[in-house]
């Protein structure tokens, strides 16, 4: 049960706090006074969407809070995110000026979605134009699919998880099967690929290799006259060369060889770069011996170059792209020349996912043609309490092409009339008549449920001894649970256990709307306005005092 609703900065509502109480709450007010601003704060506490300009003019945000009990038992995942010693349930939901929103369960941030979530086990709200959703196919579906309990949701979801597969299946035949169509072209394509890259058959790190190997030939000459002029400038016994300059040096070392310890350590030193330079001569014209190249390499590895440098610019730039394309390649042939293997699996997949879906479809049906009935005689028999006596109602559940939601189309037919003939809703239902079958529908949809039910003016289109039975109807359905409803209907509006009206002054900038609930004394008069009459009519006093005692 909603126990308490607090708003603030809401459009017209500068500041509103509603205490509620079980059975039937009625809201009532002008025309423009701001019924339907309370209808949009329980929209937010739903997890609607804030539309843009509800802040009222001068505030920084809106502010919605609902109050609840604690549901009995508590959901697992509810009692996880509450405070160990919370005593109700508190909803709140921020509108910022700039639009965004922040929503709080007992003071703790909640996401939106939770909150969605969350708000939907406690109220079901019915909006202004919600019988007129009970024209289309898909709503008339959903009200059967209701009418056939919780495990018809679970059918649902297993028949909308069979229909997925069974398309996944039917894409991946169909792409094949495109395939299939130029496989012979893709294999030529592909084999020719291969045969290019496996005759020239790179390797990692060959092209490097052959780009160093390629500068050495073209600098060959050069090469060759710089390692010999240096292995000449090391040999040379003439003065000036570095063995004669060297052997100098090692004379002078030897003439003073154990006089000072330093000294014999660099003596030994020299020694050492005697030894050294003779090696590095050694290897200078061993280098010199060996420069020489075999004729025509130099127009070999530029051929080689060439042919990798070609299967590099068409396959991605690096040697080792041109081997993941082989492989690709090698992988894709696998899959073309198994394409006839890998139809028959997908087919023989579709045979099963089609028996599958074939089966949940099936489940719906049997469901749904056994809830038909029942639904269609507990609607006709709250018709008859609801001005509507005689009016026949029917549910025709036909086959279709099979979809998520099964391969049934429901149709609600009626007759308001008796004698004649029942057509589509859709077509015959007036608007009254359409606020009525969506009450009585409610009425069996709702009859054991224990949340809270709020309906914004769902009494269209209908007045006068119709508009009592409705409201008998309401108070009918709000035995033993919650119901709050906005009326401009006074039939409706004398049956309520509590009376909250809404008024506007237009005298201040910003026009400001208040919420107040009327004590017992008060609740007559605001029954004559509903009336049309002036506060001193006696004749609508008299009338609206015996609405009020009627209830």
């Amino acid at each position: 049960m909603l126990l308490e609703l607090r708003v603030q900065n809401l459009l017209l509502i500068e500041e509103a706090r509603l205490e509620l109480t079980c059975g039937l709450n009625v809201l009532t007010g002008e025309t423009g006074a701001g019924k339907t601003v309370l209808a949009h704060a329980l929209d937010l506490l739903l997890g609607g969407r804030a539309r843009t300009g509800i802040v009222r003019p001068g505030a920084a945000e809106a502010y919605v809070e609902g109050v609840f009990e604690l549901p009995d038992p508590v959901a697992p995942g509810l009692l996880e995110r509450l405070p160990e010693d919370a005593q109700e349930l508190v909803l709140a939901r921020r509108v910022g000026r700039d639009g965004r929103t922040r929503a709080y369960l007992n003071g703790r941030a909640l996401a939106i979605g939770d909150l969605r979530e969350l708000a939907g086990e406690l109220i079901v709200f019915y909006g202004q134009h919600e019988h007129r959703k009970l024209t289309l196919a898909s709503a008339q579906l959903e009200i059967l699919d209701d009418a056939c309990g919780a495990p018809q949701r679970v059918r649902r979801q297993q028949c909308a998880a069979a229909h997925g597969a069974l398309r996944e299946l039917e894409r991946e035949l169909d792409e094949l099967q495109a395939r299939e169509g130029g496989r012979d072209r893709e294999l030529d394509l592909i084999a020719f690929e291969l045969s290019e890259i496996e005759e020239i058959g790179p390797d990692v790190g060959e092209h490097a290799d052959l780009l160093a190997e390629r500068e050495r030939l073209r600098h060959l000459e050069a090469l060759r006259l710089g390692a010999l002029a240096a292995e000449q400038a090391l040999s040379n016994d003439t003065d000036g060369g570095a063995r004669t300059l060297m052997a100098g040096a090692e004379a002078a070392l030897e003439a003073v060889t154990g006089v000072d310890p330093a000294l014999d350590a660099l003596s030994q030193r020299h020694r050492s770069l005697v030894i050294e330079t003779a090696d590095l001569a050694a290897e200078l014209q061993r280098y010199v011996d060996g420069l020489e190249a075999e004729p025509g390499r130099l127009e070999v590895v530029e051929e080689r170059l060439a042919a990798l440098e070609r299967l590099m610019r068409k396959h991605g730039g690096s040697i080792q792209a041109v081997l993941d394309h082989a492989e690709h390649c090698r992988r894709l042939q696998a899959q073309l020349r198994g394409a006839e293997e890998a139809r028959g699996e997908l087919q023989r997949g579709l045979l099963e996912a089609r028996a599958t879906l074939d089966a949940q479809v099936a489940a719906l049906r049997k469901a749904r043609q056994a809830a038909a009935p029942r639904l269609a005689r507990a609607v006709r028999e709250r018709l008859a309490k609801l001005a509507m006596d005689g009016a026949s109602f029917e549910i025709e559940v036909d086959e279709r092409e099979p979809g998520p939601a099964g391969a049934d189309t429901v149709e609600f037919r009626v007759a308001p009339n008796p004698g004649v003939p029942a057509g589509p809703l859709r077509e015959i239902a007036s608007g009254g008549e359409l606020s009525r079958i969506m009450l009585a529908l409610l009425g069996v949809a709702n009859a054991q449920g224990r949340g809270v039910l709020v309906f914004d003016e769902v009494d269209a289109g209908i007045g006068g001894q119709t508009a009592r039975a409705v409201g008998a109807q309401l108070r009918e359905l709000a035995a033993g649970r919650q119901v709050l409803c906005i009326t401009h209907l006074p039939q409706i509006a004398s049956l309520g256990a509590r009376h909250f009206s809404i008024s506007k002054d237009s005298s201040v900038e910003p026009a400001r709307t208040t919420v107040a609930e009327l004590p017992e004394a008060d609740v007559v008069s605001e029954l004559v306005r509903m009336l049309g009459s002036d506060g001193d009519d006696a004749a609508a006093r008299r009338h609206a005092t015996e609405l009020r005692r009627a209830a």
